[in-house]
């Protein structure tokens, strides 16, 4: 195929339509030459007519009702008439067009309106639209339906044409859950993991029942909220996990959320039936045993540690829960009253605060360099204050807008604080 397949077809059809509406408009022209050579102008002949009507059912009306006698109103009635007769001499023959006049409409109205779509915009990404289609559209449909594995290198000279005819082709059949799940691959590949996570999106809302699409739709979220379990993906692993009880991909999900969530006691109890699941099964499985053993072990000492750790009750003042968008992110830390680098902090998403409340843990866990811990904090007797704040834009500076709270100090062996987010920042 060529350019000339996709974008002569536009320009013919364009042209077509172009012409008729041409030929619409001197139509009127073409049917006044079948009537007179010098064809007359009726329309004002005719608001004539009607005024003579309506005076003359006036003068009738007032010679009924005796206004007026019968001599006035036969004179009346032949003046009436005399104008009329009057008006119709005086009007002027409606002027034929010519030829000439006709082929002008004809030729510039496909003119005008080609130039009218070429100059309101810039069509330049339509025409490379088409030309990536003609190229390689046949190449994408073959990529995105599994006849293929692997481009041909011609195909991938230019990355672009093939990633534009790939999204196309996906947007054409929107109802098909696998184009949704091969263009997610795409993404991934190209290390665009927010197209990628739309795109497994829009393949689960299809096939919700696809467990191979459910878990790596909650596995690629899972690792793009760093290591977090957010409400909607914990809602994709429970279904799997509703139909099928035994799914080892999900059951290893939840129990690394759990654990990275600090619910280790679930986190445990998600091992323990991950690895009776495993052990149950016919063959050697002792790497993988061993495997959750240290996964095991791995969360005890998180416990371990979250226990010296300082557990933070973060409210959001009710006049701010309106501001509160969905796509939010909630920041909690402890740092030096001095200022400095967090000794804990944690990046989660909005949907851990409900009804204007989320508990919190901050332990040596969450320390963001590895000698900087809260226990060394503790053991340098550093006073730590503890803050929290929502942002809108996901980033770890404050910005206009934010909604944060007061800083609150806490004791060197204080296990509990509460903090408020009742301000804006301006």
């Amino acid at each position: 195929m060529t350019l000339f397949s996709t974008a002569g077809l536009f320009i013919a059809l364009s042209l077509l339509v172009a012409l008729i509406l041409a030929v619409i408009v001197i139509t009127p022209w073409l049917r006044a030459t079948r009537l007179k050579n010098n064809p007359v102008d009726n329309q004002l002949l005719d608001i004539n007519v009607t005024v003579f009507r309506e005076r003359l059912a006036e003068l009738k009306s007032d010679k009924d009702s005796g206004t007026i006698d019968d001599s006035h109103y036969q004179n009346q009635k032949l003046e009436l008439e005399r104008q009329l007769l009057d008006a119709q001499r005086q009007v002027a023959p409606m002027i034929n067009p010519g030829v000439k006049s006709r082929l002008i409409i004809i030729v510039w109205v496909p003119v005008m309106a080609a130039m009218a779509y070429l100059m309101i915009s810039d069509r330049t990404p339509v025409f490379e639209l088409w030309q990536a289609e003609d190229k390689v559209g046949q190449v994408a449909d073959d990529l995105l339906t599994g006849k293929i594995d692997q481009p041909p290198e011609w195909a991938i000279e230019d990355g672009r044409q093939l990633i534009t005819a790939m999204q196309t082709n996906v947007h054409r059949h929107a109802d098909d859950p696998d184009r949704w799940m091969r263009l997610s691959e795409l993404f991934l590949s190209l290390e665009v993991t927010d197209s990628a996570l739309e795109a497994l999106s829009r393949a689960y809302r299809l096939s919700p029942d696809n467990e191979e699409i459910a878990t790596t739709y909650a596995q690629i979220s899972f690792f793009a909220n760093e290591g977090q379990l957010d409400a909607d993906s914990r809602r994709v692993l429970q279904g799997v996990l509703r139909n099928n009880p035994q799914h080892e991909g999900a059951q290893m999900l939840m129990a690394m959320g759990e654990a990275r969530a600090s619910n280790f006691e679930q986190a445990q109890g998600w091992i323990k039936r991950l690895r009776a699941s495993i052990a149950a099964k016919p063959g050697d499985h002792t790497r993988a045993l061993a495997s959750l053993d240290e996964l095991s072990a791995n969360v005890t000492g998180q416990q371990q540690r979250a226990a010296e750790g300082v557990n933070v009750t973060v409210s959001v003042n009710p006049s701010l829960l309106p501001l509160v968008k969905g796509d939010d992110v909630l920041f909690v830390a402890i740092r030096d009253v001095n200022g400095g680098p967090p000794f804990a902090a944690k990046r989660l998403p909005i949907s851990v605060i409900k009804q204007g409340e989320a508990n919190i843990s901050l332990s040596d866990i969450d320390a963001m360099i590895p000698e900087r811990t809260l226990q060394s904090a503790r053991a340098a007797k550093t006073q730590l204050a503890v803050i929290a704040r929502i942002s809108h834009n996901g980033n770890a500076s404050a910005e206009s807008g934010d909604l944060s709270g007061n800083p609150v100090v806490i004791s060197a062996d204080q296990k509990q604080v509460n903090v408020e987010i009742n301000q804006q920042i301006p």
